[in-house]
């Protein structure tokens, strides 16, 4: 996460807040402060004057009453007046000055000296209360740019008659210098107490903050899936609460990651051990998922796939194939072979829809139906041989019987021929319904084997002696069977079947003056058997098909030999059914050979 800068960390704003408004308190207590001490300073300073101005008033009012003599012992008005004004300078007060009726000055204080005396009086305040009895006072600076405070009041003898006026500067200065004297021991008490609350303030915030770092470092933690630590709680305040409120959300977050994380392991483990493949898009079809059946199917690595568009995967066109319309096709079969190799996959398509019911993704489900596809055709194919098969008869024996009901019956030397044709037909039908009977049998597991100890080698030449009394002069069958004992758990009828099957293919199919082989061979615990001929052979490419129901690799030849077309396919199943395995090795014009397996009996167990 990114580092706070230092005016965006909370302690730091907590504290210039803190500090903002401390300030701003004590500026307005300062404010009022100032403002009421120098309102009070001048008012007491004021006070002192006009203490001053009533002794001056009373004394000069004495002064100026008394009867005087012309004896030259006692000192004159003016003497007397300038006494007054002598005993009474202080030292606030730098002027005093004594003014007549004639607005000329009679007495002056010690500050001003006495040059004055004698002269007349301009100021308006000392006129005004000279002419009209009239008070005044005021706040101006003198010559020497200070503060004065000036009054002026008229004089009365005793009989209240106006003799006079006095006036009176007093220097204020003295009472700003105090004034700014107590303003600076505010100020520094407000620094002092600044200085203070700061400390105050970083503690307190530290306080505060302490618990919100904490949480953003478990919101750090939580970031990266650690749900193992938990926020200390300090108190029971709104951070506490807060605190407590946090580790209830670490708890409830470590549950549901856990939920979480076993759904997706439970989705992850469905997913990769499905046979089909899925595959998830986002709404504009790129893949963001995929499991491993899909990228086997896809043959594509998982991480490759990611983000490729699904209709390149698919090897659609994207301008014949709109992806917002996959769904509603439901599904359909992509063929991805390549050469003679057939793959193809049904691919099903649905929609992811959000809250709002707007698209937000694609699922596709893929699955092989090669086989599927494979066993479709071969069950069609089945259906046509069947009914080639079954029409063939049907269509000799109606030929004949025609020819019979039009007159041939009374033919005595036809009417044999076509009847056992007409029998021949019939029993060619009823083998092959049987066949068809016994693979149902099988394939639906509705029949039992009944099974027996049996001596194989044994059992193997009483076989060849039957076929051996039945075949004609020019086909030889050579026997290279093991000596010794050998045992085998087994139905013996339908191992008969097999062999059976097997050898009377190879007598049809070997050429004359041919010789069919029998060999059998002990091998890891089974018993191998063979039966070889010397016939035309079977393309490399069909070898593996000969099993199949109905399948002949020579279809002309074969018609012309007979058969049902499912003998092999019935001793493939029932050698299966004795848990042993068929094969066929074949080389075009050097003959066929079937080899099956059994299991011996010391080695499997009876009734396994």
């Amino acid at each position: 996460m990114k580092k706070l800068g230092f005016f965006r960390s909370i302690q730091v704003k907590f504290i210039i807040i803190f500090i903002l408004l401390l300030l701003i308190s004590t500026q307005v207590i300062s404010a009022y402060f100032a403002r009421g001490l120098e309102s009070e300073l001048n008012e007491n300073f004021e006070q002192s004057i006009d203490a001053s101005v009533e002794i001056l008033k009373v004394n000069l009012t004495r002064a100026f009453s008394k009867d005087r003599s012309d004896d030259d012992s006692e000192p004159t008005l003016s003497q007397e007046v300038q006494n007054i004004v002598n005993v009474n300078d202080t030292k606030d007060i730098i002027n005093i000055q004594v003014v007549n009726k004639q607005s000329r000055i009679i007495a002056s204080s010690n500050n001003t000296g006495t040059r004055n005396v004698g002269k007349k009086v301009t100021r308006d305040i000392v006129r005004n209360a000279v002419l009209y009895g009239n008070q005044g006072d005021k706040k101006q600076y003198n010559r020497e740019k200070n503060l004065v405070y000036v009054r002026a009041v008229p004089i009365y003898d005793n009989e209240d008659t106006q003799v006079g006026a006095l006036y009176i500067e007093a220097n204020m200065e003295g009472v700003y210098n105090q004034l700014e004297n107590i303003n600076r021991i505010f100020m520094q008490g407000s620094l002092l107490a600044i200085t203070v609350s700061v400390l105050l303030g970083i503690l307190v915030a530290r306080t505060i903050t302490k618990p919100i770092k904490e949480m953003r470092k478990q919101a750090q933690t939580l970031a990266r899936e650690d749900f193992s630590q938990s926020v200390n709680v300090y108190g029971k305040d709104e951070i506490g609460q807060l605190a407590e409120s946090f580790n209830d959300l670490t708890s409830k977050l470590k549950h549901s990651r856990a939920l979480t994380e076993e759904e997706r392991r439970k989705l992850s483990s469905v997913l990769s051990n499905m046979s089909d493949g899925v595959i998830a898009t986002d709404d504009q079809g790129v893949i963001t998922l995929l499991n491993e059946a899909a990228a086997r199917l896809l043959d594509k690595e998982t991480e490759e796939a990611k983000g490729m568009f699904l209709l390149d995967v698919l090897q659609l066109d994207e301008n014949e194939v709109d992806i917002t319309e996959l769904p509603d096709s439901g599904s359909m079969i992509i063929d991805f072979s390549h050469n003679d190799t057939i793959f193809l996959i049904r691919a099903k398509f649905s929609t992811v829809m959000d809250e709002e019911n707007a698209i937000n993704g694609f699922i596709t489900v893929l699955s092989d139906v090669t086989e599927q596809q494979k066993m479709e055709q071969e069950r069609r194919e089945f259906v046509s041989n069947v009914s080639h098969e079954l029409r063939t008869p049907l269509t000799t024996m109606r030929s004949y019987m025609e020819a019979l009901t039009e007159g041939a019956w009374e033919n005595k030397d036809l009417a044999p021929k076509f009847l056992d044709v007409t029998k021949n037909e019939t029993e060619r039908m009823i083998r092959m319904v049987n066949d068809l009977l016994q693979l149902s049998r099988m394939d639906n597991q509705n029949y039992e084997l009944k099974m027996e100890r049996t001596e194989f080698i044994t059992f193997f030449h009483h076989v060849i002696d039957r076929f051996e009394m039945n075949v004609t002069s020019d086909i030889t069958l050579k026997r290279d069977l093991s000596d010794g004992t050998y045992d085998v758990w087994v139905d013996k009828d339908k191992i008969f079947q097999v062999l059976d099957n097997i050898i009377s293919n190879a007598v049809k199919y070997s050429p004359e003056g041919g010789t069919i082989r029998f060999k059998t061979m002990k091998q890891q615990g089974r018993l191998l058997v063979s039966v070889s001929d010397e016939g035309m052979g079977i393309p490399r490419d069909k070898v593996d098909k000969i099993f199949d129901r109905f399948y002949r690799a020579d279809k002309a030849r074969s018609r012309k030999v007979g058969g049902t077309g499912l003998g092999l396919s019935i001793a493939r199943e029932i050698v299966e059914a004795h848990n042993g395995t068929i094969r066929a090795k074949s080389k075009e014009g050097k003959g066929t050979t079937i080899l099956f397996t059994l299991p011996l009996m010391n080695t499997k167990r009876r009734g396994a």
